[in-house]
């Protein structure tokens, strides 16, 4: 029989792979195949639907297989594992192929788009800037905790422990000022490091025309526009707005039963990287807002005083997320807000 569905469990050196034919049987079942002989076993079948989790080295492999005819598809793993308890079996690499298998095939299943070189390359500079930036968190909660140690307790602004490190580093005893003053030193150094990649972010977001589509947005910049760009490209694995939205996780989470609706919080599933920064970009358009007249303005406004600050930013922040993903269907066919 041949073999229409594949399920491929990643690792590092040592693969699953579950092939199952047109009747759901299984035809193809190598619990071990190392990973210099996995091209060659993908190669020698023919074109048919192959599933994988999103994890590392997903998307390279994605590519690869793509080469070949097969139609890949990427999943969370957490919509894997339903699949893999729904069948009693135990969690092994093989049980994981197999579940992979059945869940690819499934009609409302979710899937991750697959990224190119170019939108993998302009991740690097997102994910190298968001982890400068982390370690600068964590230097200036260092220095705060080190002080603290002395009688010197600051707040958690930044460039106020800044200002009050510089203060009073002169005044440290023995170690305690070569210590702080090489944590001050290497501050600047970070500071100097995120800024160098902003501006490769926002070098990046020029060039490209879809991200200065975006930029016509109130709310989105540079590195929120650039960032939607290289981990969804034109949206094509999204059929609406709204289901960007949620994958974003950025709509109410449903706890609706007997006919009565019951809306919670935001799911926050899906990417947090983007999410915050439309956050961030929603905090920008609210405070713009109370000094202008437009319509986005307006309703901006409107939704605060009805359902509070934090509400009014996180709908904004959603709007903007439906309008991105329009604008990067429509192109130029898109109307902006009058």
């Amino acid at each position: 029989m041949t073999i229409v569905t594949v399920g491929i469990d990643l690792a590092k050196n040592v693969f699953a792979v579950h092939g199952v034919d047109e009747c759901g049987k299984p035809a193809l079942v190598r619990p071990e195949v190392p990973r210099a002989k996995l091209v060659e076993l993908i190669a020698n079948l023919p074109p048919c639907l192959i599933g994988m989790e999103a994890c590392s080295g997903a998307h390279h492999w994605a590519r690869e297989f793509a080469k070949f005819g097969h139609t890949v598809r990427l999943m969370a793993p957490k919509f894997v594992v339903p699949y893999r308890m729904s069948g009693k079996r135990g969690k092994n690499d093989a049980a994981d192929a197999a579940a992979i298998a059945e869940a690819v095939t499934r009609p409302n299943m979710r899937f991750v788009p697959v990224k190119s070189i170019e939108q993998q390359s302009r991740l690097f500079v997102h994910r190298a800037r968001q982890g400068y930036v982390e370690q600068r968190t964590a230097l200036i909660n260092r220095i705060r905790g080190l002080l603290s140690e002395l009688g010197i307790v600051l707040p958690l602004k930044a460039a106020t422990v800044r200002r009050e490190a510089h203060k009073h580093l002169e005044d440290l005893p023995g170690w305690c000022n070569t210590v702080v003053g090489d944590a001050l030193s290497e501050l600047t150094h970070l500071d100097e490091r995120i800024k160098q990649y902003d501006q490769y972010i926002e070098q990046a977001a020029k060039e490209d025309e879809q991200s200065r589509q975006l930029m016509r947005l109130s709310g989105i910049g540079p590195i929120t526009a650039s960032a939607i760009v290289a981990t969804v490209g034109k949206g094509h694995d999204f059929a609406c707005g709204r289901q960007f939205c949620a994958w974003l996780g950025l709509v109410p989470g449903q706890y609706s039963s007997g006919g009565k609706q019951r809306l919670g919080r935001i799911t926050k599933a899906g990417d947090p990287y983007l999410r915050t920064l439309l956050i961030m970009g929603g905090k920008a358009v609210l405070a713009a807002a109370k000094n202008k007249t437009d319509p986005v303005s307006r309703w901006a406004i409107s939704v605060q005083e009805r359902r509070g600050y934090w509400k009014a930013v996180v709908a904004i922040a959603a709007k903007n997320a439906r309008m991105c993903w329009a604008m990067l269907q429509r192109g130029d066919a898109f109307k902006m807000p009058a």
